[in-house]
């Protein structure tokens, strides 16, 4: 490891270190440090591999390391199966990256850059070289593509509380129910898939004669939103299945979702690979059906789990929610970040488009 160098403002002895410091700096936020050590130790391994440090990295390895993030190769070496970081078998990658997603990490990475600048660490900040900024290095997209188009979502649900309904007693009839909560649940409060994991009893609660769902989202910020009247209806159903009450109480602490002992709470990676298993399991039985278009079984394959927070906040908003209360239920800190769901003006376009035309009539 390099030492450091010359004039750095921060107590550290080499890179690793360094990195360290600046991810303590979020230890307010958990979730959020374990997201940005996740992309430094990518950026970490990387350079490592090929004998650099962070002080070496320039545009031109930069765009290296992007091309990489796309493309981990050798795969055998990068990619496999959620693991403990103590297991042999660990590696950081479960796939190549997506554009969001290596957009998502240069952002992140943008950020270490100019902090490790600031702390002396590194001469400058090869990130700000990158020209395309507004492509590559800005957070704000355009409109939310990963959705599913309403007639999709409306298969899918009925496909899931068949299932449910038809389970047989035992482990199938629960985690039947089980998956048909959770896509319950992300389809009608829109929450992150970490929020789904980390939410107890107790955050739904009573108040004022209206039910609230009570959440610690991004940045530990917390906020309360409204439970629609079918979110009461499925969180009763699954109650009943782990034999409770319909309603909770308010000194309920104990996990929302729970394993197969109806006790232990369910990981992030757990639930991730269960909602990713419904998709393609709901992917297959669209195909059998003989009927589906390539786009809607090509669109339940590449779901993820974020994709159900996208089809809510989009079908909220094609539903007529307004924006102020779309950005709170999103809980978005700006509103051109919760514009991207409204798809009715791109829908009005083409209406209006439609009569222009080669010949005009008439």
């Amino acid at each position: 490891m390099r030492p450091a160098p010359a004039g750095a403002r921060i107590d550290a002895e080499h890179d690793v270190a360094a990195v360290g410091l600046w991810l303590a700096e979020y230890r307010l936020s958990p979730r959020t440090q374990r997201h940005y050590r996740k992309e430094a130790e990518r950026l970490l391994l990387w350079l490592a591999d090929h004998g650099l440090g962070l002080s070496e990295l320039d545009r031109r390895r930069l765009a290296d390391f992007e091309a990489f993030l796309a493309d981990p190769r050798p795969s055998e070496r990068w990619i496999g199966p959620t693991r403990r970081r103590s297991d042999p078998d660990w590696r950081p990658f479960r796939g190549p990256l997506g554009a969001a997603s290596r957009r998502q990490s240069l952002v992140i990475l943008q950020g270490m850059f100019a902090w490790l600048q600031e702390a002396g660490w590194v001469a400058h900040n090869p990130f700000r070289l990158v020209r395309d900024k507004g492509r590559r290095l800005d957070n704000r997209q355009g409109r939310v593509e990963r959705y599913l188009e309403r007639p999709l979502w409306s298969w899918l649900w009925h496909w899931i509380d068949q299932r449910a309904a038809a389970a047989p007693s035992g482990r199938p009839r629960f985690e039947a129910q089980r998956i048909r909560f959770v896509f319950a649940f992300a389809y009608l409060l829109a929450p992150r898939i970490s929020e789904i994991a980390a939410a107890r009893m107790s955050d739904f609660r009573l108040r004022e004669g209206h039910w609230w769902w009570e959440v610690t989202g991004k940045g530990d910020k917390r906020a309360a939103l409204p439970v629609p009247a079918e979110m009461l209806q499925a969180l009763a159903v699954w109650r009943g299945e782990l034999g409770l009450a319909a309603q909770p109480g308010a000194f309920e602490h104990e996990p929302l979702l729970r394993g197969l002992d109806g006790e232990r709470p369910l990981g992030d990676n757990q639930l991730y690979r269960l909602i990713k298993a419904a998709f393609q399991a709901a992917a297959q039985a669209l195909e059998r059906r003989g009927d589906a278009r390539p786009e809607q079984l090509a669109a339940l394959r590449a779901a993820t789990p974020h994709w159900l927070r996208h089809t809510s906040l989009t079908h909220q908003a094609q539903h007529g929610v307004e924006l102020r209360y779309l950005a709170q239920s999103a809980r978005h800190a700006r509103l051109d970040t919760t514009a991207r769901y409204l798809h009715t003006e791109a829908e009005e376009w083409q209406r209006q488009v439609s009569g222009h035309r080669l010949e005009p009539s008439g």
